[in-house]
């Protein structure tokens, strides 16, 4: 990998990271260009999928913070190619308040491909392919 790799990869993995820790939005924004777009695929959660700009991708960090007791990311896999970073994950979310059939407590779980463009090691575009298993 070259530097640039390197540094975005480590970018995405800290990212990940303050996102199990539960950061708020100020922590979160700093990963992010300005201009930032998050494009998700329709999944379980979100049937129609959608996209978001930066304020919108906060805002919906700040609804999962509410959701979710803790949650946690096994990296299963990373490619990067300049500023290009692929992941692949397993995700865990524990449930704070009830959703649908689970009740609070209850374990989520999900297998992740998140897709990054990085500009000055930030995240200029994120794509993300979210598969939940059945609860």
């Amino acid at each position: 990998m070259t530097e640039e790799e390197t540094g975005n990869v480590a970018t995405i993995e800290a990212y990940l990271a303050a996102l199990a820790e539960g950061a708020g939005s100020e922590v979160l924004r700093r990963f992010f260009t300005d201009d930032a777009l998050q494009v998700e695929l329709p999944n379980r959660l979100n049937p129609q999928g959608g996209q978001g700009d930066l304020e919108t991708l906060l805002q919906r960090a700040e609804q999962g913070r509410k959701l979710l007791r803790s949650q946690t990311y096994e990296v299963r896999s990373v490619l990067a190619r300049g500023d290009r970073v692929a992941v692949e994950a397993s995700w865990t979310g524990t449930l704070a308040v009830p959703l649908g059939t689970l009740e609070a407590g209850a374990a989520m779980r999900a297998h992740f491909a998140m897709f990054f463009e990085l500009e000055s090691k930030r995240i200029r575009r994120q794509r993300n392919y979210d598969c939940f298993e059945p609860w």
